[in-house]
């Protein structure tokens, strides 16, 4: 490795290093920030960071524009392009006050690290989310149930969709943070639950389905009482992998094992196989949660409800959850357009 590469290699680690323990980002996120910056080292054939100057960003971005998707072979979209650019004038801005840097390194320049204000617009702009329907998770869940490990993948259907938690604070959720009683779940991240930015979150189950609420309560009962589980074991347990026999090298799931799944990659994977199995269209878990939200916003009767709802699941500023995930699809739209009484608000008006 060059003494240039070299150095750029160190100022990445301590960057990371900072953003992680000073800013309190994750791993997932400095992935994300690190993809961008190999991005931009691409472009220069790995050049000294002091020699950035505006120039360099204005080329960059033009270079950027007419990258292509390595998956798709098709150029990069605005939003790809406004992340990257967004992840990197972030590094940059922190490179500019380390030593040996300020005086490379001008925030001016820095600034270049942007795209036009159209593409921008066009970058940010609230996009239509597709997500399952309700009709569609009732039959996702209707698959025929011959074992404990169909048992757990209803119920994990059912309780994605009911409670509309993030995949990770799912799968690392411990029977013990779950009332049945009450329906709510308490996500606190020092009983190991993995929730965004570590923030303690209290969700009470949605009752959009009786059926579906039943799955859950059905599991949750038969971990307790046949499993013999604690509260310290996971509401949803990974898949217990066993030798075939004794004379086979292969292996077979023999049903459900007391540990946590280490990452949601097997949670994506069953939703993937079930909605298969069920002839229907995959949805990731996180659009179920697109569901749960838009769901909720049609009972919402008043500011209290629907601060209710931003705050069930786990916002807090409501603009966060009617601007993320509240949008509406047009045939929802002429609906309710078409439901308002627009004759009694113009009774007496000539």
């Amino acid at each position: 490795m060059s003494q240039t590469r070299y150095q750029n290699e160190k100022m990445k680690r301590k960057y990371f290093d900072w953003a992680k323990n000073a800013l309190g980002f994750s791993d997932k996120s400095l992935k994300v920030k690190e993809s961008a910056i190999w991005k931009f080292d691409e472009f220069t054939k790995n050049q000294d960071y002091k020699k950035f100057n505006a120039e360099v960003a204005k080329s960059f971005k033009k270079w950027l524009d007419t990258n292509k998707n390595q998956v798709t072979g098709k150029p990069l979209d605005k939003i790809t392009q406004y992340n990257i650019l967004r992840h990197l004038k972030h590094f940059f801005n922190w490179l500019a006050l380390q030593s040996g840097y300020k005086s490379k390194i001008k925030p001016d320049d820095v600034a270049y690290l942007r795209l036009s204000q159209a593409d921008t617009k066009i970058a940010t702009s609230s996009k239509m989310p597709k997500y399952p329907s309700l009709s569609y998770i009732q039959k996702m869940c209707s698959f025929p149930i011959e074992n404990e490990i169909d048992k757990r993948d209803r119920a994990l259907i059912a309780f994605t969709a009911l409670s509309a938690m993030r995949d990770l604070a799912i799968i690392s959720l411990p029977l013990g943070c779950f009332d049945i009683g009450k329906l709510v779940i308490e996500q606190d991240p020092s009983k190991g639950v993995k929730t965004k930015f570590s923030k303690v979150i209290y969700t009470t189950l949605f009752k959009f389905d009786q059926q579906m609420l039943d799955y859950v309560l059905d599991w949750y009962k038969y971990l307790k009482e046949e499993k013999l589980f604690d509260n310290t074991n996971p509401l949803f347990p990974a898949t217990k992998i066993e030798l075939a026999s004794k004379t086979e090298h292969s292996f077979v799931s023999t049903g459900i094992d007391k540990e946590f799944w280490s990452n949601a990659e097997a949670m994506r994977r069953i939703f993937k196989a079930r909605a298969v199995q069920m002839g229907l269209e995959y949805y990731s878990p996180h659009r179920f949660r697109h569901f749960a939200i838009s769901e909720a916003n049609k009972y919402a009767v008043g500011a209290e409800q629907m601060k209710a709802i931003s705050q069930n699941v786990g916002h807090e500023r409501l603009s966060t959850t009617f601007m993320g995930y509240g949008a509406m699809d047009n045939y929802r739209v002429s609906n309710v357009i078409s439901d308002m009484n627009f004759k009694k608000q113009n009774d007496g008006v000539k």
